[in-house]
């Protein structure tokens, strides 16, 4: 089968602010969350809410804090964007830059004129921007004030800052979304929402609360994106990946719906607005008790997305059998039997492009709306060779197969506007601040503890890459 993408198709890349911009506290941004989070053994104990401090230590390396230097380096990245064809480029806003305490009266001036330079960069190229608003970015003042999402207070300031962006931004972004990967507030709570936990406290409590909280947020969001930008489209975005059973017992089967619902929770919610029954049953079960305002109701109802935007890495494996879950594979934050019939990357992500075709199904037969595939890619060591010159055919391959599944899905009636693939510069690791876990067509040279010129060298994949768009995904072995 040739693969038959859409005419309009959107080919691109996906970046975020705090694992590319770097220039942490210049142009008067403020502190975020993710400044906080230093590489090495305790990033994740400070992602799930165990935070030793609300500013940074002496004696942590934090890599957001220079990451590759977008903020200064933009226009050279960009332009290799273009080279490479890009119809649109995934960026987020960070908060801090825009309102540095999450709280001030009017915004920052200089933080709103970056991004007013960096869309017009984007546009001089033909190169749409499709604009995060939250990418793990809570301003610290807010967690430290109010308990980041914990707090009713945040959903006010969360659609001030959306509707300071919309209004300043409504001629060149059509394309947004309200959260990065919403569902990861159950896993990484601090990363997700801002969360900290005291002792003894009822965590999924405070974790569901959060999550209504950012619900009725994302909802007053689409509300004022459909009322300030005629010709708006905005959506969400969840981190996907099918749970397969282990095993035909029906109570791995079971487990394995259970375990997609967790996820499909948020979306379910954004995308037909309202609380689906099983979650009331959960709820009830675990002794969860929603505070609601009396309109929530109506703003989830009315309010609900264009488009279902989704991060996918891995397929999951999950089993209700103790011996079984003992062979748990140290990848994603999701946690995931080894399952003997893929490979796996350098990190323990499972190597599934079937998976991909499965997801991409699933979540539209869910929902039918239409989908954005906003991140996809391979994590890698890359090397340079005696010509300097870094032939990644290991990432050719895993993006080949997981674009071939995508036009398996597309064929099978799946509706998709576009696909951004994770990391098409090099950037800081989210899961694990590294820089030697590297997704890009581009690398940066910059090391784990921040050492390196910063210079952008091209990949073997890079002239794929441009290839795969030139031919609007029909030449995959160029």
């Amino acid at each position: 089968m040739s693969n038959k993408f859409p005419k309009n198709f959107l080919w691109g890349g996906a970046i975020a602010a705090n694992q590319a911009e770097g220039a942490y506290l210049e142009g008067g941004k403020g502190l975020s969350i993710v400044d906080l989070l230093p590489t090495g053994p305790n990033r994740r104990a400070i992602m799930k809410g165990n935070v030793p401090a609300f500013t940074p230590l002496k004696e942590e390396f934090y890599p957001s804090h220079e990451a590759i230097d977008f903020y200064n380096r933009y226009k050279e990245d960009v332009a290799l964007f273009a080279e490479m064809g890009f119809k649109v480029l995934r960026v987020s806003i960070a908060w801090a830059r825009i309102f540095p305490t999450g709280e001030a009266e009017t915004p920052n001036e200089e933080g709103l004129a970056f991004y007013d330079n960096l869309f017009d960069e984007l546009l001089k190229y033909g190169i749409q921007p499709v604009v995060t608003l939250a990418h793990f970015d809570v301003p610290v003042n807010l967690v430290e004030k109010y308990g980041g999402w914990r707090s009713r207070k945040l959903v006010n300031l969360f659609e001030k800052y959306a509707t300071t962006v919309f209004t300043r931004y409504k001629d060149k972004v059509k394309y947004w979304m309200t959260f990065n990967e919403i569902n990861m507030l159950l896993h990484l709570p601090f990363l997700g929402a801002g969360l900290v936990f005291k002792e003894g406290e009822n965590q999924k409590q405070i974790q569901y609360q959060a999550a209504h909280h950012q619900l009725v947020a994302s909802a007053l969001a689409v509300k004022a994106a459909h009322e300030i930008i005629p010709d708006v489209k905005i959506g969400c975005m969840l981190a996907a990946g099918t749970f397969y059973p282990f095993t035909c017992n029906p109570d791995d089967v079971f487990q394995a719906m259970e375990k997609d619902r967790e996820s499909f929770f948020f979306i379910d919610v954004q995308s037909r607005g309202e609380y689906p029954a099983y979650a009331k049953r959960f709820f009830k079960e675990n002794g969860i008790t929603i505070e609601q305002e009396p309109e929530d109701k109506e703003i989830l109802k009315n309010h609900t997305v264009d488009y279902i935007g989704f991060s996918y890495y891995s397929s999951r494996t999950t089993s209700t059998d103790p011996e079984v879950t003992k062979n748990m594979t140290s990848g994603n934050v999701f946690g995931s039997i080894s399952n003997p019939y893929v490979s796996k990357s350098e990190w323990g992500w499972t190597i599934d492009p079937k998976g991909f075709r499965i997801t991409a199904n699933q979540l539209y037969d869910r929902y039918q709306k239409p989908l954005f595939v906003v991140e996809n890619g391979l994590g890698a060591v890359d090397e340079l060779n005696a010509d300097g010159e870094i032939n990644d055919d290991y990432r050719i391959d895993y993006l080949k197969e997981h674009i071939a599944e995508m036009a398996e899905a597309i064929e099978d009636g799946v509706e998709i506007i576009g696909y951004t693939s994770w990391g098409p510069i090099d950037i800081v690791s989210a899961s694990t601040g590294e820089m030697k876990k590297r997704y890009g067509y581009i690398y940066v040279d910059r090391d784990n503890e921040g050492n390196g010129s910063s210079n952008r060298v091209k990949k073997k994949s890079f002239n794929w890459y441009k290839s795969v768009i030139e031919s609007n995904g029909e030449d995959l072995d160029n």
